[in-house]
């Protein structure tokens, strides 16, 4: 397939090479154009901007938040001005608020717009294993698909309303953040009674809670590998926030969200920017004098 790709950050890069791989001619976009070179080199094509990107069949962005999506599309030079009409695949983490605009002003221009967030840290984009959870016409999901396949394990389709993909990823998110939260106090705790964390993450993962996500961030724990990151802590208390913001909306109450996001907030304001979020650990560490 011909298609665009808007955003070369750590997953995006990886997302957009392994297109490459599968056979397709992609296009690529980027805000800073160097981030290209290796990819150009792998036998893309580079735009001078996302509405060149755009003129494309699909055109698919992996942007760090809502701002970034908002100026590639609606800015000068964006992804409506382009006048194709092209399938929009948007793999980022965003808001329900920019999904349902970005749903409206796509079909007003012609277009079709699918949410597809996906599930995994850059080494599992880089390894073809992420998720993908995709939302939008179902047509525009099924011509998709292909690419889907090209870069994930598995999709999942949740119908044609945009921004459930978008809860669906923030809810997982959210998950996310307890499992780094309790599994750094279960170690702290742990560690206090003069058990190994490696030997504790074993134990439990070897027995009920053998899951990915205890697996992948358990490790990350018992290494105390926070750099480089897969997943900063501004990045997730970005997402957070996005939670925050969807469940006021919804009248839902989070009380262990309001938790974590206090515990970004301390993590952030001790240590680097730039450490994965799973440094929260950090925090829990040193609260309890280790």
């Amino acid at each position: 397939m011909d298609v665009g790709f808007i955003g070369l950050g750590l997953m995006g890069s990886e997302i957009a090479a392994n297109l490459i791989k599968a056979g397709h001619k992609v296009t690529v976009w980027n805000r800073s154009a160097d981030k290209a070179a290796p990819l150009v080199a792998a036998g893309a094509t580079l735009a001078a901007t996302p509405a060149e990107a755009a003129r494309n069949p699909v055109v698919m962005s992996m942007l760090a938040d809502d701002k970034a999506l908002d100026a590639v599309v609606f800015g000068e030079g964006g992804i409506l001005s382009s006048g194709a009409p092209t399938i929009h695949v948007s793999m980022s983490t965003i808001s329900v608020a920019i999904a349902d605009r970005l749903a409206e002003a796509h079909a007003k221009a012609g277009q079709s717009y699918i949410s597809a967030p996906v599930f995994g840290r850059p080494l599992a984009a880089a390894a073809r294993k992420l998720f993908v959870v995709a939302a939008g016409p179902a047509d525009a999901v099924a011509t998709c698909q292909p690419l889907f396949d090209a870069v994930g394990q598995r999709s999942f389709n949740l119908g044609e309303t945009p921004h459930k993909a978008n809860i669906v990823k923030l809810s997982g998110n959210f998950l996310i953040m307890t499992v780094i939260e309790s599994l750094s106090e279960a170690m702290t705790l742990a560690g206090r009674y003069g058990v190994d964390k490696g030997t504790l993450l074993e134990t439990l993962t070897g027995t009920i809670f053998g899951a990915l996500v205890y697996e992948v961030y358990g490790k990350v724990l018992v290494e105390e590998s926070y750099e480089p990151a897969g997943f900063t802590l501004p990045l997730g208390f970005k997402d957070m926030n996005l939670v925050a913001e969807a469940a006021v909306a919804a009248g839902v109450p989070m009380p262990i969200l309001s938790l974590g996001r206090d515990r970004l907030i301390a993590t952030m304001a001790r240590e680097r920017p730039e450490l994965d979020w799973a440094s929260m650990a950090k925090t829990v560490e040193a609260n309890a004098g280790l």
